[in-house]
């Protein structure tokens, strides 16, 4: 029976501790009560010993997991294998008829037995537990993350039990040895594990294989924010020098890193945070003072920077001008070619196919507008020629734009609002954006998605000057306006053209009304946008970026640095750059209402109605010169009834009046119901933005004036009023 037990409890079946099936077939009758509650012990120590083994060995072959293996590989060799030891002692003690263990006449006490193996039983019940965690399926089918059971071991090292947090320590070492490995060949040479790649923290972005990203799910609780930024930084800065094929730098870049090494090793299990992020920390110091400044010039960083401040934030005002000139030059053509009139008669546009080397063309003959406006001096704007290299402008549909990658600052909603964004639309009638050809190692800085969040910023900004352009050249429309030359004398001719002329000027005294009152809405919000928001973010930033250059521009506007300057001498490690830069950026997309879909929506759809009042005046004005040849030199188009279609445009100018107007008032409502918004307030002071999580990051971005600034802006203007407007 003793032999039975002992096999029993080693992992081996055993009909003795089983429930015989009937009274009848029971073998152990004469066994008595507290005789069967030991045996009941025991099968059950048996039977959790038996499943350990089954399942430690499954999981330890098949998992997904590097860490759920190594956790469960533990589990078997080191805890299974010492309960195996222990039966083998207790087994051997009574062969050697230890007085312990045997009694008198050789007979041995079933309950010293299993007093000895009863310590286990809350250790094995928990081990069973841990490998069940292991086995469970997460909500989205996935197996079980490492990540997750090293927060479960390490918080099981507070259940009270000293055994059971023994155990718990002993596996929380073994699963975060098998983590640091991995961290290890990803902080120390840029390589991703060859196995369970999908558990790792670090991931290749999807649609960007030289991008990555941080997996909050795959990542251990006791890491920050930071020190996760900080692994990543590294990781991606290794695989650039290496891609530089760069013999000096590559060579001795990664030896040096490698040598950091023992500021792994000398890590205490379990890991400790600050411990952890010290380590990382000194790493990153030692690249970036040691490789990476010397690769990526401060200089350098600040040239491109400031590129993407003239070209894609509307910086340098004549590329704004010359691309939306050149556009709708280009659309008009296709109108033309088309023989479509460029209206409807109700709603809109028409809309046009467009190509991609349409849209090339666009961008190249922009560039020729700009050189020919440098003259003799072309050759000296370096900056031009360096945009001309890097700059594209594409349909979305060729060339999708890169995901945008959330985070501090720019939470998934957020995300979401500007990849729906439609101000690509603007520009072409179709999706078009800005892109630039980020030359190596510049992306160490500026990322994908920070290029992505200028392309929609540049969008958004380049549809309020384009509706403002566009508007204003109404103007230049002389014959609209007056007629000039002005009919002399009182001869019926004169009379008739003066006849003619106060009837279309009191016909049209509305839709100036309209026109004038819409620039003004058009040009106070494009002004607090560039002077409020982006000039003073900018000269903020830059001013960080480079403290020791005097900022470029000297406006009024008071900048509330609140946070320390660092002194000249300093210079951002590449990290540093990369971090404050997307801060920045997210910042400016924040304070330009870029994230807020209720004003945004609101802006287009009074966009799109200035674009249709301004095609129907084009419309209307060539139709006016029709007829003035019908009646003035009797030129007929027989198929054309030009009074009818004159009535029509009228009509459908006066809807579009009133859509604009309302479309004024629904936006102005919206930063009306923005400005008393406690939620969106606390997104314009910055909550959420900066959470250096204990580290220096140096820059955190200014204050800018809030919502109200614009409204007290556009209070100005009577016309807001809503009852105020003529119709």
């Amino acid at each position: 029976m003793l032999h039975e037990i002992l096999l029993s409890l080693s992992g081996h079946p055993s009909p003795l501790l089983h429930t015989p099936p009937s009274p009848e077939a029971d073998a152990l009758a004469g066994i008595t009560p507290p005789e069967r509650q030991l045996l009941s012990s025991a099968r059950h120590i048996s039977d959790l010993n038996t499943n350990l083994i089954a399942y430690s060995t499954e999981i330890s072959t098949t998992h997904s997991s590097t860490i759920c293996r190594a956790v469960a590989t533990a589990i078997s060799s080191v805890h299974l294998a010492a309960f195996q030891r222990k039966v083998l002692q207790v087994e051997e003690s009574i062969l050697r008829n230890d007085a312990d263990w045997v009694g008198a006449y050789n007979i041995v006490p079933l309950t010293a037995i299993m007093g000895e193996f009863q310590q286990w039983t809350r250790r094995l019940e928990w081990l069973w537990d841990t490998v069940q965690f292991i086995l469970a399926k997460n909500t989205d089918g996935s197996s079980c993350r490492g990540s997750t059971l090293i927060d479960r071991l390490r918080d099981e090292l507070q259940s009270g039990y000293q055994d059971v947090a023994a155990t718990a320590e002993s596996l929380v070492k073994v699963a975060e040895t098998a983590w640091l490995k991995q961290v290890s060949a990803w902080v120390l040479y840029g390589r991703l594990p060859s196995f369970g790649a999908d558990d790792f923290f670090v991931q290749k972005l999807h649609g960007s294989p030289e991008d990555y990203v941080c997996v909050e799910n795959c990542l251990p609780s006791f890491v920050t924010g930071a020190t996760a930024a900080s692994m990543i930084f590294i990781g991606k800065s290794l695989n650039h020098v290496r891609a530089m094929n760069n013999t000096s730098s590559s060579s001795g870049g990664v030896a040096h890193v490698s040598a950091k090494l023992q500021e792994l090793s000398t890590l205490t299990l379990p890991l400790e945070n600050t411990e952890f992020s010290k380590a990382v920390k000194a790493i990153r110091t030692s690249l970036s003072q040691n490789t990476l400044q010397k690769m990526l010039p401060l200089a350098r960083v600040s040239e491109m920077i400031q590129l993407l401040r003239d070209f894609f934030l509307l910086g340098r005002g004549e590329f704004a001008m010359a691309l939306t000139h050149e556009a709708d030059e280009r659309v008009r053509n296709r109108w033309r070619r088309a023989g479509n009139l460029a209206y409807e008669k109700d709603d809109g546009l028409k809309n046009i196919t467009v190509k991609d080397g349409e849209v090339a063309a666009v961008l190249n003959r922009t560039w020729a507008v700009l050189v020919s406006m440098q003259g003799q001096h072309a050759e000296e704007d370096d900056q031009l020629e360096l945009a001309r290299s890097l700059i594209q402008l594409h349909l979305t549909k060729s060339k999708p734009p890169a995901a945008l990658v959330t985070g501090r600052g720019l939470d998934v909603q957020a995300a979401n609002v500007l990849a729906a964004s439609p101000f690509r639309n603007m520009l072409f009638s179709v999706p078009a954006m800005l892109s630039l050809d980020l030359p190596s190692p510049l992306d160490m800085v500026i990322s994908p998605s920070d290029l992505q969040l200028y392309s929609s910023i540049n969008a958004y900004l380049l549809s309020l000057r384009r509706a403002h352009m566009r508007l204003t050249g109404l103007w230049k429309i002389t014959s609209l306006r007056r007629h000039y030359p002005a009919p002399r004398g009182a001869s019926d001719d004169a009379v008739t053209l003066r006849e003619r002329w106060s009837d279309r000027s009191w016909l049209l005294r509305s839709t100036w009304t309209t026109a004038s009152a819409t620039i003004f809405f058009l040009a106070e919000t494009e002004a607090y946008f560039q002077t409020e928001i982006v000039k003073t973010l900018w000269d903020d930033f830059h001013a960080w970026l480079i403290p020791s250059q005097p900022q470029r521009s000297g406006h009024a506007t008071p900048i509330d640095h609140h946070h320390s300057q660092p002194p000249s001498q300093h210079s951002h490690d590449p990290q540093t750059l990369a971090t404050a830069h997307t801060l920045y950026l997210r910042t400016l997309t924040h304070r330009l209402l870029l994230t807020q879909a209720s004003f945004t929506d609101q802006l287009y759809a009074l966009l799109q109605h200035i674009d249709h009042l301004v095609t129907h005046i084009h419309r209307l004005h060539s139709l006016f010169t029709s007829l003035d040849l019908e009646h003035d030199a009797g030129v007929v188009d027989a198929f054309v009834d030009l009074e009818r279609e004159q009535s029509q445009v009228f009509s459908s100018l006066h809807n579009i009046q009133l859509k604009v107007k309302q479309g004024i008032n629904d936006v102005v409502s919206t930063l009306r119901d923005l400005e008393s918004d406690a939620t969106f307030l606390a997104e314009w002071d910055g909550q959420g933005l900066v959470d250096d999580e204990g580290e220096d990051r140096g820059y955190v971005p200014c204050r800018v004036g809030g919502v109200d600034r614009l409204l007290m802006k556009l209070d100005f203007g009577s016309w807001l009023g809503g009852t105020a407007w003529e119709g």
